[in-house]
Parts: C-alpha cells; structure tokens; sequence
C-alpha cells in the first residue's frame, strides 16, 4: 500500500519486522511539512504527500532510517530556503550525502542536447558511486513521479515518459529492481503511445477469463507434481508486462500470436538443486521448445539476476514461460540491490559490496579518458542496455557483453593486452571475421600475436559495440601512434575542410581544440587521428559558425568592406545581371562561390548590395523559405565570359591502384588546365580520395575535366566540392 499521509506511513512502520528510528524519521517529517507548507502537486494535492509516497515506496525495500528519512527530506533543499548544512547538523552526514545527491540528480535535465546530456549522466553516476542509496531513492522518486503523471500537461507527460524509458528504466534494470523498471516501462509507453498500448491492452484483454483459468491450472498441475518437495514451494502465476509485449508486437514485428512467453509460471523453492529438481519435472510434464532454455544460476546476469527459464507447451497447445528460482534469488529479482537493506541490512564496505558496483566505476573511468565529450552519451546508452549474451572463453569462463557484440569486444573484454595482440578469433573452434557478433552459448577463442608489430586497426572503431572496446583501441592509438595521428588527422580534416567549402583558421581550430579539452592543435588532430573526436561534428559546428558570422557580416560593415574591391572587380569582369537593379555593388558568397555557368541567384544584403550564391548552395536551401528573407532573394544571371580563370576543386573516389594519380593528371592535362593542388589518401574500405584545385574559366570547363576524369579506368565517382 502506497501511504500519502504520515499516519499511514507510521502505521506501516510500527507494522513491518524491522527495527526503525521514528523519531528520527518524524523529525525529518516535521521539518519537511513545514518547509513545504503551502506548495501544492499539479494534482492539487499538498506536496507533503509526494516525499511521504516516496518514503513508502522504499519501505516496500525496507530501506534502512536514514533513507527513509532523506526520502522525506528529498525536495527540501531544492524547493525550500533550508540549506543542506542544516539536514547535516540535525540529521547526520549520511542523509545529508544523500539528500544532496538525489537534489543533484533531479537539476539535472536529460532532454538535452548530447554534450550536455552526457556530462548530467556523469554527474548522476557519480552521486550513484558515492552512495547507491541515492539513486535507489530517485527511482522511487521517479516511480510516484510516473504514477501521478496524468496530472501534468501533455508535453510534460511526455518528455517525463521519454527521460524515463530512456534512463532511469535502464538504470532500474541494471540495478535489477525488475519490479520498478517494468512498472515505469508499462507507464511510460501509456504516454508515449497511447493508441498502440491501447491496442495490446485490448488483445490482453480479450481472453482474460480463459487466460486466468489456463495460468491457474497449470498451477494446480505442477502443485500436484511437486508435493514431494518440503517445505511446499510457492508457484505464481503472470502475464508479461505491457511494454515488453509492446516490444515484441511493435518493436520485433512479431504477431501476438506467436509470442511464446505472454504466459508465466514462477516455481520459488529453497536451494539450487531442487531448482534442477523442478526443471526436469516440468521438462517431463511439458514439451520444451527447443532453444527456449536459459540457466542464469549457472551465468547470472550482470545485475546478479539468476534463474532458470524454460518455455514449454502444454497439452492446450498454448507455450508458456516457466521461471524456477531460489528464495533468496527471488528477493534480488523484486528488488535487486534494495534487497540488500531488506534482507541483510544494507551494504557492506568490503571486497564483494564494492564488486556489485564496479560497473560504474568503469563507465566513469571510461568516460574520464574520453577526448570527445558527445561520444559518452552514446556509450553510457551502450552501458546500460538491457540486453546481454553470455559469451564463453575456452576454459569455460563467462562473459557478459551487451547484444550485437563482435569478437572484438570480447577480447577487450578479457584483457586489454588481448584485444591489442588480437590477430584473429575462432568460434566452435572455426575461424570467423572481426565483425562477427558473439551469441549466447558460443565458445570463443582469440588469436593473438607477440610481434612487436601487433596492434588493433583503426576500422575497429566502427565494428566494435562497447565502449569498453572503443576507449581501449583509441586509447592504443593515442599512445603509440602520436606522430601518425597527427598527420592522418591533419589529412582527414583538410580534406573534410576542402569537401564542405571551408577555409579553417588557427584561431578557429584553436577553439575546437579548447572546446574538445585538448592542449594544442596537434592534440586536436591527433585525436581526430585515432578517432577520440567526431570528425562530422566538428565540421557541423564549424558550419554552424560560419552560418551565424554570414548574418553578422550582412549586418556588420566592417567585415563587408574588407573584400568590396575584389567582389567589385569580379562582378564588373564576370558581369551580373540582377532583375530589376542596375549598378548594383555584387560580391560572391564564400560559402558556395559560383563559377560561371552555375545556376545563381541573389540575397539582397543590409545596405552592403546582392550577395550572389550557387542556387543549389546549402544557405539558399535552409534560408530560402524564411519570413525574415523570403522577399530579400532575388533572380540574377550571368552577363558574359571573359578570359578570366577560377579556382575550382573536385574530389575523386577511386580504386586504390598504381598510376592512379599519373591518370587522372593526364586526364586534366589534355584539356590544357593547370593544377593548383592535389592531395591523396587511402580509404578504410581500401579504395582512394584523391582532391585536386584546378583552374578553370567557368562551369562549362569544369564539366568536361569531371567527364574525362570519371572516364579513367578505376574511377568510382566524382563530384565538385561545395567551396573552390
């Protein structure tokens, strides 16, 4: 029972069988009735009545007097004038830590974009390795949030939904409190799609006379078979939860027909061997579906959950999932790592308390080394996820890795120095590729070698799954590969710059370099080099940039003066009609700079005349249908040609073969066109990207250098950049 006033939750105390403080826990509640005193829920009830539900919540766990009582206090801080020293002098260092904790976690908004986001889930593991009571009490917190949600505004519902499905569910499932995360998942979809929830809702619905009478006689029949075993075992009967149905309806695209485990019998015994005992009466009573059974005794999973399943069919022709497990295992699946202050008084400070929670320690010292602060959003999602395979080692080890984990992972995953020497993998004892994705079951082998050449390939990066993995191979390259890094990351970023029309400037990559906490620009390109930061979101936020200066510019005439000369030149030489203006001042646009015989068109600019742009230009695209500068473009065309010459670059893709490069330069060279520049590189997938400057007098010329340079045996594509 949920208690929403004190005199319930005091009845619920002096009901259970643990000893507790209540006169601590009515001190914290005093303190807390009158700091809210006033302030009211969204469903127009006192707010007293949300921290006393959330301490209910937790005497469901039988959380210990100082979790109840910061329960109480949870919202003091945040919402009141009351400052923490004050809960530590009254109430101890512990519920201060705590209450400081969960008012942390609840200012920090998850909605937000990557960067920002990964850096609040930082925050929120580090309350977690302080103190696990922390976020145990913000997922109560969250659980009566979601509970009472039908009181807030669409919006809110959903982006609560959302935040929830996307963290804090997962959270509750890697801290095994399967009760919480399935009640927050089934709320949470409600929310986010009503109409689908609805429509499983009615499936469900539709057979429940026949549902409960099938559940409860296969009860009967297994209680029959089992009277033998003393004291008599407990057997529950279920339905899955709303949202994994949902999942597998909607997300797996399976029909409701063919879900095998919407049905589930759970036997409760006292020790492990009458769990087997069990398993092999109902394999002798049902027909097994083969590749349905799964032992989590013998491999628990990572959150210590451990349990026998098997799906079986009875002679009702309906399958259905019977769970048989231990007391003890029983408890750590309701309540997970709450089980802990239920049953054994809470945690210990030892080897085995900490153990249970290296797994944020880990995310934490992963995400410390990491050069781009958006790849932790994407890892931590990684590291939480719900799924694992059970992966064995040769000597019969077990290892836990999230689903769609290759061999690479796995021999991170071992040891570090494995998966550096990796050269190969076997499974089954046959060789199979590095992007092969490890199953449950699967006996690997890693091949590895102790040449002093041994070392992982960059392509890894893109076929690893972990973050475990990823932050070790670039850790790899980041120390024993500097000087190389360095010189493919310059080369990767001149030739990204040169592909999307930018001219980068020292200060600019500076910046970059500050943003992404690196020292100089040489650590900038050496961590583009070993793939530490994201070489597509560098060039977005330089885009970005140079998007926001342009509007400055046209409203800034210091900037607009400094290329009026040349802009003038150019306009008088390559004539500009403009409809309807004459002598009109025309300057060309840096970000597509048009060559004659390009499509163009005009943007009339703040008092400095038209900027002319290439019509396909991507400023013109995003910017064409705005209120502000809808009527501000305008039609222009060219006047003529002359004999003047532009810069103008193409970029080629291209088998990686000898002579490439001296073919496509007497490609160019027949039409008589001079070659400003050209740079090469090798490609991961093993073909080339040769880009070269030419200088050409219009469109028209450029086109006939294109056609003869794909006509070149080997050449794939080619295509001019966006910026000569």
């Amino acid at each position: 029972m949920m208690c929403t006033t004190i005199e319930q939750l005091v009845e619920r105390i002096k009901a259970v069988d643990k000893q507790y403080d209540l006169e601590k826990i009515m001190k914290a509640y005093n303190l807390a009735n009158d700091a809210h005193e006033g302030q009211m829920r969204s469903s127009g009830d006192p707010y007293i009545s949300h921290p006393i539900a959330v301490a209910s919540i937790l005497l469901d766990f039988c959380m210990d007097t100082d979790t109840i009582a910061a329960a109480l206090l949870h919202d003091v801080v945040e919402d009141t004038d009351i400052p923490l020293e004050d809960i530590r002098k009254k109430f101890g260092d512990d519920v201060a830590l705590m209450v400081d904790g969960v008012t942390k976690i609840g200012q920090v908004p998850l909605n937000t974009k990557e960067e920002q986001q990964a850096e609040n889930i930082r925050k929120i593991l580090m309350a977690m390795s302080k103190d696990i009571r922390v976020i145990i009490i913000k997922l109560a917190d969250r659980l009566h949030n979601m509970r009472t949600l039908d009181a807030r505004p669409a919006h809110k519902q959903r982006k609560t939904s959302l935040e929830t499905m996307n963290f804090y569910a997962p959270i509750a499932h890697r801290l095994g409190m399967s009760d919480v995360k399935e009640e927050m998942e089934d709320i949470a979809i409600h929310y986010l799609d009503p109409y689908g929830c609805k429509e499983i809702e009615r499936l469900m619905e539709l057979h429940k006379e026949e549902r409960d009478r099938f559940i409860d006689t296969i009860k009967s029949r297994i209680r029959e078979r089992i009277t033998d075993i003393k004291p008599e075992p407990s057997i529950e009967g279920r339905v899955k939860s709303t949202y994994s149905i949902y999942k597998k309806v909607y997300v797996k695209n399976k029909p409701f027909d063919e879900i095998y485990d919407i049905y589930a019998v759970r036997v409760i015994v006292q020790s492990v061997i009458e769990c087997y005992n069990v398993l092999g009466v109902i394999h002798d009573m049902f027909r097994p579906i083969p590749y349905r059974f799964k032992d989590y005794i013998a491999t628990p999973k990572p959150n210590r959950y451990q349990s026998l399943h098997t799906t079986v069919i009875g002679r009702e022709g309906i399958p259905f999932e019977v769970q048989i497990r231990t007391v003890e295992m029983h408890n750590t699946a309701q309540y997970g790592v709450a089980a802990h202050w239920k049953y054994k008084a809470g945690i210990n400070k030892n080897a085995a308390g900490e153990q249970r929670f290296d797994w944020i320690r880990q995310i934490l010292e992963r995400q410390q080394e990491a050069d781009d602060v958006e790849l932790i959003a994407d890892a931590i999602k990684t590291d939480l996820a719900p799924d694992d395979v059970y992966v064995f080692t040769p000597k019969g080890d077990v290892i836990s890795l999230p689903v769609d984990s290759t061999v690479i992972d796995f021999a991170y995953a071992i040891h570090t120095q494995v998966g550096n020497k990796m050269t190969g993998a076997k499974v089954g004892g046959r060789m199979v590729s590095f992007d092969y994705k490890v199953k449950t079951g699967d006996i690997v082998e890693i091949i590895t070698s102790n040449s002093a050449n041994a070392g992982p390939n960059r392509n890894w990066l893109d076929i690893a799954k972990t973050s475990e993995a990823k932050g070790k191979i670039r850790s790899w390259f980041k120390k024993e590969r500097r000087e190389e890094n360095i010189e493919r990351g310059k080369m990767d970023l001149e030739h990204e710059f040169r592909r999307n029309g930018i001219i980068p400037e020292a200060d600019m990559l500076s910046a970059i370099a500050e943003r992404q906490r690196l020292g100089s620009i040489d650590d900038l390109y050496a961590a583009v080099g070993y793939g530490g930061v994201s070489l597509s979101k560098i060039i977005q936020r330089i885009k970005e940039e140079q998007l926001r200066q342009q509007k400055e510019q046209n409203n800034s005439p210091t900037k607009a003066f400094e290329n009026i000369e040349e802009n003038n030149r150019r306009s008088r030489r390559k004539g500009i009609i403009i409809e309807g203006v004459d002598n009109c001042l025309v300057k060309f646009a840096q970000c597509c700079n048009p060559l004659p015989g390009d499509p163009i068109i005009g943007f009339v600019t703040r008092g400095f005349g038209v900027s002319i742009h290439k019509l396909d230009c991507i400023n013109v695209i995003n910017n064409m249908e705005s209120e502000e500068n809808k009527e501000r473009w305008i039609k222009a065309s060219w006047a003529g040609v002359d004999d003047s010459t532009y810069r103008a670059t193409i970029d080629i893709i291209c088998e990686d073969r000898t002579a490439m490069i001296a073919d496509i330069t007497v490609a160019i060279a027949s039409n008589h066109i001079p070659i400003h520049e050209m740079n090469a590189h090798q490609l991961k997938n093993g073909n080339a990207n040769i880009v070269v400057t030419v200088e050409v007098a219009g469109m028209e010329q450029l086109t006939n250098i294109m056609v003869k340079v794909k006509k070149v045996p080997g050449v794939i594509s080619v295509e001019r950049t966006g910026k000569q």
